[in-house]
């Protein structure tokens, strides 16, 4: 595990702020007060720095420069509008400061704070940011109350579901809060002809069947709707099988399986998302080789790097997961049992 710096702000800290949990039960508004460096700045006017969200409305006096991500993906859009956090919230995989491969061209010189497992008043407190990104965080009402007495806190809008928003429409709207609508709106427009390009080279996708599926912890399922991994594919027009579609229906984003019956995975194109390009657990599965994805050589791979840039689904790590899996998805999918597809060959999944 990697260090994340976590002890030494909180040395600093010591004595100074409030405990999370004082600071949660209201028992220390005003310590926490106190340690803040600056006074919460004025709301603004301005009709385009209003953002009404789940939680109410936050109004920004002027578009941020230092800005908290406490969302797990939220420091990619940051990072593409040319902004880049004091403190990114570290989700997972072992990258400097959080930034994953795709992101990190952007970085330049910084270094942000990680902060890891429940959101730490007296870091974001000691980092006297100016706005702090809670989309995508998961922070509950109560948080974000703490949250807002020390900056700005942006949510997502109503409506939308904690983990469930659309990467063009974060960037858009993560945009507008930096002072960089225009860029965003350049950086949407660059991924969307990226696909748009990939879907004109394989007119063929369009109404074939594809999934993301998982197995983890000894469960298998596949990912559908607004989730960043089925996004992908239904940018690429590829859509989720019906049995998939409708399991879904009950469970959410996701479709969990039965472990006696595999066969809502038998897509045109099969991904099996793994934290290891071994993949040994998916290579195992008893039923696997019933499914006619299997026995077709329509299975890939897609290790460590690649499902985690399948799971951020940002502006940044789309075009990146694009660029690593179109010629792969092209083999699989073109209907000769014969073609090999490289990554189900090293993974040792291919029949």
């Amino acid at each position: 595990m990697r260090k994340t710096g976590l002890s030494t702000a909180a040395d600093v800290l010591e004595g100074a702020c409030p405990s999370r949990r004082q600071v949660l039960a209201g028992l220390a508004a005003g310590a926490l007060a106190a340690c803040l460096a600056q006074p919460r700045a004025a709301f603004a006017a301005d009709e385009d720095l209003r953002f009404a969200h789940v939680f109410g409305e936050t109004v920004l006096q002027q578009p941020a420069k230092r800005v908290v991500s406490l969302g797990y993906t939220s420091q990619d859009a940051l990072l593409a509008l040319g902004v880049a956090p004091v403190a990114v919230r570290q989700w997972f995989g072992n990258y400097p400061f959080g930034i994953w491969p795709w992101a990190q061209p952007f970085l330049g010189d910084a270094k942000p704070q990680t902060i890891a497992g429940e959101v730490s008043m007296e870091i974001v407190a000691s980092l006297q940011p100016d706005l702090i990104i809670g989309i995508g965080s998961g922070i509950s009402r109560e948080e974000y109350d703490v949250l807002s007495q020390i900056a700005p806190v942006l949510m997502q809008p109503p409506g939308e579901t904690p983990f469930g928003m659309r990467w063009d429409a974060m960037t858009r709207l993560i945009g507008r809060a930096v002072g960089q609508s225009d860029l965003g709106d350049e950086k949407i427009a660059a991924v969307e002809a990226s696909f748009a390009a990939a879907r004109q080279r394989h007119p063929d996708w369009a109404g074939r069947t594809a999934l993301c599926a998982y197995n983890f912890g000894g469960e298998t399922g596949a990912y559908v709707g607004t989730d960043t991994r089925a996004v992908f594919l239904s940018e690429l027009g590829l859509q989720a099988t019906q049995k998939v579609k409708d399991l879904a229906q009950t469970q959410g984003f996701y479709a969990r399986l039965s472990s006696e019956d595999l066969s809502p995975l038998d897509a045109d194109v099969l991904i099996w998302l793994s934290s290891s390009d071994a993949a040994k657990d998916i290579a195992a599965l008893p039923l696997r080789k019933t499914l006619q994805a299997h026995r077709e050589g329509r299975e890939i791979l897609a290790g460590e790097l690649l499902t985690g840039a399948l799971t951020f689904g940002s502006v940044l790590s789309l075009p990146f997961a694009l660029d690593m899996l179109e010629s792969e998805i092209a083999l699989a999918i073109d209907g000769d049992p014969a073609t090999p597809v490289p990554s189900s060959l090293a993974a040792g999944i291919a029949p």
